[in-house]
Order: structure tokens, then sequence, then C-alpha cells
């Protein structure tokens, strides 16, 4: 049975789902749309479209942080608290604060996700490395970390060893360590995001969806008994957001990468691991997807798919807004399904008052 607090959150989404009905549609397709920015400053029009009710959050990279970001996020959120989209929940403010070499913000976790895995007591050492996420995040005035990473590498050196961004090529160990990371941050009152589902843990040391299209040949098998394995885990503990990955598995979908799948989001994700939470993309302009169009086109592709949040990671704020407005359009045109999307809202609005209860 639900407890009291689950449905109260439901219902508290539900209607404020309901009061997005009487804004304009571009608030909110903003809900489900995260900008990014290069350099310290923001731009004066990122603030525009935040006291405009037009982002659902920003991503920070490095070149983003120094001793002046955490005013800087406090004043977005002053902002948006003013803004016609403002119905008690914050904007979502991340980054990838991993560990070990992929670490945006002063602070932990030091130790790679490798290490943790390779340590005398690598449930704890996960526990620790959630907890110091948290503390990272904290002192910035973030809310949402783009970790843990549940890769289940294979080789020495691979994608993911070779920047030891895996705990471990066991499975059942990667999932501990996953959801011990998880249940750490996320107990101290910040969002977690398991990254990069269905895995990215048989790709080659130059696979990278962030350059060039990936396709990956594992049978569907294996893909269940060793990459989804970690999830499980994940999801038990209450992760609240997934990244699918952009690298294509024929096996399941010859046709899709992951984050574009309707049979990973839908049927692998939703239907048979059971996730109820939020899917938010990779990086929507990665070199992965150049056979999908402009980042709008794959944006609208994407939310089709049953994506709730786009990623506009380009560190240009045009980016973001020629996402939202895509958006819109395909909500016009009923290329998107109105009653679909307005689901995803209400995911990502009872994820936003996790942050605020």
């Amino acid at each position: 049975m639900k407890s009291f607090s689950t449905l109260l959150l439901a219902l508290c989404s539900l209607r404020q789902v309901q009061a997005f009905r009487h804004n304009n549609l571009q608030v909110l397709a903003g809900v489900h749309v995260v900008y990014s920015y290069s350099g310290t400053t923001p731009p004066a029009e990122l603030t525009t479209l935040i006291e405009e009710g037009l982002v659902g959050g920003v991503i920070l990279f490095g070149n983003n942080v120094n001793s002046s970001l955490p005013a800087i996020i406090e004043s977005w959120q002053t902002a948006y608290a003013n803004s016609p989209a403002y119905i008690g929940s914050p904007l979502l403010i991340m980054t990838d604060q991993e560990g070990g070499k992929v670490r945006r913000l002063p602070g932990g976790p030091t130790e790679s996700e490798k290490a943790i895995g390779e340590s005398s007591d690598p449930e704890q050492a996960a526990s620790q490395a959630g907890s110091d996420a948290a503390a990272a995040l904290g002192a910035y005035n973030m809310n949402t970390n783009l970790a843990p990473v549940l890769d289940v590498f294979r080789t020495p050196g691979d994608f993911d060893d070779q920047y030891q961004r895996s705990y471990s090529d066991n499975a059942t160990l990667a999932g501990i360590c996953g959801a011990a990371f998880t249940a750490a941050q996320q107990a101290a009152g910040y969002i977690a995001t398991a990254k990069h589902f269905p895995g990215l843990g048989s790709a080659s040391a130059d696979e990278n969806t962030d350059e060039v299209p990936v396709t990956l040949n594992v049978t569907i098998d294996e893909i269940r008994s060793i990459d989804e394995m970690p999830y499980h885990n994940a999801i038990a503990a209450g992760i609240d957001m997934v990244m699918p990955s952009w690298a294509l598995y024929p096996d399941f979908d010859d046709e899709y990468p992951s984050g574009l799948s309707e049979k990973w989001l839908k049927q692998e994700l939703r239907g048979r691991l059971g996730f109820r939470g939020v899917t938010i993309s990779d990086a929507i302009e990665a070199g992965a997807l150049t056979a999908f169009g402009s980042d709008s086109d794959r944006a609208v592709l994407a939310s089709g798919a049953g994506m709730d949040i786009i990623l506009a990671a380009a560190q240009n704020v045009t980016q973001g807004q020629t996402i939202v407005q895509a958006l819109v359009d395909a909500l016009n045109s009923r290329t998107l399904d109105r009653a679909e999307f307005d689901e995803g809202t209400r995911r990502i609005l009872a994820l936003r008052n996790k942050i605020s209860a």
C-alpha cells in the first residue's frame, strides 16, 4: 500500500499539472528542458527566461564554477519563484559529481567508482561517496547529481574503465555500490541519476556517444543479465532519475538508440523493470545522434519515446530556447501526445516537490 506521503505527493503534482494547463504551452514545455551556458557569468537572457518561467533547470560544468556560483543559483531560484511557472517547487540545478576524475565541484567524492569497487568495503565506500557528493552539491546550492554511473565494464581500459567510471566488471557488485551511493545521496535530500541505461559497459575505448554513433552488438539476454542488473538495485533503492544512453542496441531495437526508443523507455525501463521516476536525456547535441536531425528533431523524438527531461548541454542558451519551441510546436501539431506529455510533467513536478518538501 502506498504511504500517505506518497499519495499526497501524487495529488499535489496532479494539481500542479492542472495549474500548468492554465498557463501557455511554452511554460509547460519549459518544465521539460534543462539549459546550459559557458563561462562563469551567466548570460542575461538565461535570467530573463527563468523569470518568464521557460526554464526547467540548468546543468553546470567546471567552467561555470567559481565562488560566485552559489549566490547566482540562489538568485535564479528567487527569480523562478516569481515566475508564472512557479507552483511551489524549485528549478533543477544539476551537475556531474560522479567522483574521481569526473567532478565539476570542489569536494568529494575523491575516489573513483573503480577505486570504490576495489576497496575493502565497497558498499560502505559507495555510501560515503554518496554523502560526499551531497555535501559538494549543498555547498553550491545545487540539488541534482547526474550520478551514479551503473555501467558494468567488460575489458580493462574500455570506455568506462579508462576513466574509472564503473564500479566493477561484476554486475552484482556494481548494483550494490550504485544502490548505496543512491540511498546516501537521496537521504541527504539530493536527487540521484542512474546512467547510462541499459549500459555502456560493453563499449570499447573509442566508442564515445558524445562524439560518434555507437552500436553495441550484445544480445538482449546479456544486457538483462549483466548491464541491467544494477538498475534492479537502484530502482529498489528509490532512484529518482534514469539517464538512458545514446548507443544503439540492435538486438532489441535496431532503429533507435536507447534514449530515442519507445521499446527501451516504455517497454523495458518502465514496463519490465518497473521504473516510475523521471527520465532525463544525455546531451541532446551528442555526436551519436547525427542520423536523427537537429537538436529540436531529436528532442521531439526523445519526448515521444517517453523521455521526460531534455538536456540541452551545448552551453548556449539559444539551444534550450529552440528546443522549448520545438516541443510547443509538436504539442500543437499533435506530433506529441498531450496526455503522455502531461504525465511526464507530473513525474517532473513530483520529483521537484521532493526537493522543496
